[in-house]
């Protein structure tokens, strides 16, 4: 990065009784000052503020004074309304490397400073949220620049195409597993539904909506529709409703036909802005198994005893077994489906070697030779009698088969075939 460079070139070393210390000028405070890790993040981001976003510097402060009472709290750096120079726009938090901590704590300096607009990094992960209200903290896709607003950012037309160049999980160093649990925590908690059935239902019309755009010349012209683009919460849950009965329709089986989102509107608009940037179709299906399997186990442990086999316990077994491409492989006590999937990876790998393909195919579908589908639709079966491990099986092979699978309920077995 051009910040890290330009930072190296003004630290210089000071002697103390300890040793050299690093310290460099404060681009904001224009002293000395020393470099400790969370002070290295302060002064990279607040280069990225004023290079990359372009905010003036005499816009942002740092070590701002955010009153709780009798007591006053110093936000790391503040950006100040361009219109209102004594009102907090922005306000970002910081931490040294490694550590996770901290949104709370911006959180609350939002909530008593009125601030829209967050952002958290601990200069390895980076989150940017909008502050709804003081329950609900969305996530955006970026921010805005010094001459942009946030519903211009909001606004933008988004393909699939920028989906992929945006991909949260990758930019921000996150996984699916990871955003689910702070939905779970700062959303879910106490919103009165099956948090397993509403969060599956979203990753379905989610993985829907990709799908649909991946196919014919859609890719780089249609605008996905899962997406919060600053429209009422009301519009949101009614534009999600609909990609979600399309998605039943497309691929039966996995929702019953009169199937609801049952989020509230606010609710579902939290959930939306956290998992619209998230690539999930044609992508790292370990990703989704990791994220399902984290979901039918919270889901199914306590109720009914049920535990699933470690995903690398399946690997370990499935190299064991070294299925091959001509063989059958049936599961029938499948669960959420690992030994089948992670059996279809073992083949394919091997197809892709055959045909001297790298691995980086591994998770395109539409880069894969015809023979890892047709091994898909016509040598993997699994079998179970957990409803939701079902359909959790099931939409894990929609994804690897591209719309074929062989995924069978115990209970809707036709015995007499």
């Amino acid at each position: 990065m051009a910040e890290i460079e330009q930072l190296e070139q003004t630290i210089t070393l000071k002697a103390t009784r300890n040793g050299e210390v690093p310290y460099t000028v404060c681009l904001v405070r224009q002293k000395a000052i020393k470099l400790t890790p969370e002070e290295s993040i302060r002064q990279l981001y607040l280069r990225v503020l004023s290079d990359h976003f372009h905010y003036p510097l005499g816009r942002i402060q740092v070590e701002y004074g955010v009153n709780f009472g009798r007591e006053v709290k110093r936000a790391d750096i503040v950006v100040m309304d361009k219109d209102r120079p004594n009102t907090v726009y922005m306000i970002v938090e910081l931490k040294k490397p490694k550590l996770k901590d901290g949104k709370d704590q911006l959180r609350s300096y939002c909530n008593a400073t009125g601030a829209p607009i967050a952002v958290w990094t601990n200069g390895d992960q980076i989150s940017y949220y909008q502050r709804k209200d003081p329950n609900y903290f969305e996530d955006i896709p970026g921010l805005p620049n010094a001459n942009q607003t946030l519903a211009d950012i909001l606004q933008i037309k988004f393909t699939l195409e920028d989906l992929i160049a945006n991909d949260k999980l990758v930019k921000e160093n996150k996984s699916l597993k990871t955003l689910i649990e702070e939905m779970e925590d700062e959303v879910l908690a106490n919103a009165g539904v099956d948090v397993f059935e509403e969060l599956f239902k979203l990753i379905f019309t989610k993985l829907y909506d990709e799908w649909y755009s991946g196919q014919g010349n859609r890719r780089s012209t249609r605008s996905l529709e899962f997406r919060n683009t600053g429209q009422t919460e009301a519009a949101l849950k009614t534009k999600i409703q609909d990609l979600f009965d399309k998605a039943k329709k497309k691929w039966e089986g996995v929702f019953s036909e009169d199937a609801k989102i049952s989020l509230t509107p606010s609710h579902l608009s939290v959930c939306v802005s956290s998992l619209e940037n998230v690539k999930l179709f044609n992508s790292n299906l370990d990703v989704i198994d990791e994220a399902f399997e984290y979901l039918i186990n919270q889901s199914s442990k306590g109720e009914k005893g049920q535990f699933f086999t470690p995903r690398y316990v399946i690997d370990l077994c499935v190299k064991m077994l070294n299925p091959q491409e001509d063989e059958y492989m049936i599961d029938t006590a499948a669960g959420s489906s690992g030994f089948p999937v992670h059996t279809i990876f073992h083949v394919w790998r091997q197809i892709l070697d055959d045909e001297g393909l790298s691995a980086s195919h591994l998770f395109s579908l539409e880069d894969k030779p015809p023979r890892c589908k047709e091994y898909v639709e016509d040598k993997v079966f699994a079998i179970d009698f957990d409803e939701k491990a079902v359909r959790v099986a099931r939409t894990l092979n929609l994804i690897a088969g591209d719309g074929q699978t062989n995924v069978l309920h115990l209970n809707t077995l036709d015995y007499e075939l």
